[in-house]
């Protein structure tokens, strides 16, 4: 057995994905990882019809967990295996990667969450590797983004930080410790979907570890593609857990500016409804 097949296991969190959930898995082996457990969110079913011939384990809840429940549910399953890549669907791993992002956590310990490179189908790099945001800068990116998608103020928050660390990385593919994953109760259940990868990542450096990109490790990741088939009831959950973060990680005198917080998101919201009407 190598060592990453005796090392890695992997948890990939469906919503009808179909093919592209099949070349997920298929890319997932071809780096070395043996055990893949697939967590059905969809219609019950639907996830062992895209992998006829896969030799996968399939969790069936009969329910949709949302994101970061089901992952927990996945990780749950996994026996014997001290790392953990957490992706998508609708994400293919490019050759390497996994073997790029065990180096990078053999290097350095206290390390819990790697995130790779996200490029979209187009070769462009998605800004996955990100800075938690002050009061002001997440405001402005709230309510900026929808109407200015390249403002300032999110450019900044969709950066690393001067010298070139990061505070959170995107859930749609990373590598994490079991161990540190065990040691925070996993991703917060409270969140259905979005925010729960920077909650995650929060809590992780609440106790004492870090979190790094891998650039050497690159992954495709088709954004959204399972989001395409809820997409107002995604709109509304990703306000929701905006605002969840904000109460869960406000201290001082931010946590006497929640409700502005939510005054913005609520105006972002109906700005989001007129400038990008969604069925």
């Amino acid at each position: 057995m190598s060592d990453i097949a005796r090392r890695v296991a992997a948890v990939v969190v469906d919503f009808h994905a179909e093919s592209a959930l099949a070349r997920c898995v298929d890319s997932i082996e071809l780096n070395g990882v043996q055990q893949i457990v697939v967590v059905e969110n969809g219609t019950p079913g639907s996830t062992l019809a895209a992998l006829t011939g896969r030799g996968v384990r399939v969790v069936e809840p009969g329910l949709n967990l949302g994101y970061g429940r089901g992952v927990n549910r996945g990780v749950a399953s996994v026996k014997g295996h001290e790392l953990v890549l957490v992706s998508n669907p609708d994400v293919v791993v490019h050759h390497g990667a996994v073997e790029a992002m065990v180096t990078a956590m053999d290097a350095q310990p206290r390390v819990a969450i790697v995130g790779p490179q996200i490029r979209r189908p187009d070769g462009s790099v998605y800004p996955s590797h990100r800075v938690f945001p002050n009061f002001w800068l997440a405001g402005l990116h709230a309510l900026l983004a929808p109407i200015w998608p390249s403002n300032p103020a999110t450019r900044r928050y969709r950066s690393r930080h001067d010298d070139g660390s990061v505070d959170w990385v995107s859930g749609a593919c990373f590598m994490v410790r079991r161990s540190a994953f065990e040691e925070v109760g996993g991703f917060d259940e409270r969140y259905f979907m979005f925010a729960e990868d920077m909650t995650l990542c929060w809590d992780v450096r609440q106790r004492g570890w870090s979190v790094a990109a891998v650039d050497d490790a690159v992954v495709t990741h088709v954004e959204g593609l399972s989001r395409q088939r809820a997409t107002r009831s995604m709109v509304w959950a990703h306000h929701r857990s905006a605002l969840r973060f904000e109460v869960h990680t406000a201290r001082g005198v931010r946590r006497a500016l929640v409700p502005l917080a939510a005054v913005v998101l609520g105006v972002r919201l109906v700005v989001v409804a007129v400038v990008h009407p969604r069925g």
